[in-house]
């Protein structure tokens, strides 16, 4: 998905007073979790993930493993959070650019 800058822009501004909806503790991306992200991102768009793992090289992998396997853009990330976007099939933040 690519997203132009003033759209990142607008959609970090609408994530700063966001509350983590999902949290991924220590057992890392299981399918709770997973199940857990896809409907917050179906439902939502824009949400702060919590990644609440120590190590910065396994956090970082799996951040990697999450956008990979949720097909969301990384908007913004400072420290443990994270805020990912995907539009939904019918956009309730961005107008659509394919339609």
């Amino acid at each position: 998905m690519s997203l132009s800058q003033a759209e990142r822009k607008f959609l970090r501004g609408r994530g700063h007073a966001l509350k983590p909806v999902v949290i991924v503790g220590g057992a890392g991306l299981t399918d709770a979790v997973l199940t857990e992200l896809e409907g917050a991102l179906m439902h939502h768009e824009l949400i702060k993930v919590s990644l609440r793992i120590g190590n910065r090289n396994r956090r970082d992998a799996l951040l990697d493993e999450l956008l990979d396997r949720s097909k969301a853009a990384l908007l913004q990330r400072i420290g443990n959070m994270v805020l990912l976007y995907r539009q939904a099939e019918q956009p309730k933040l961005l107008p659509s650019k394919t339609r």
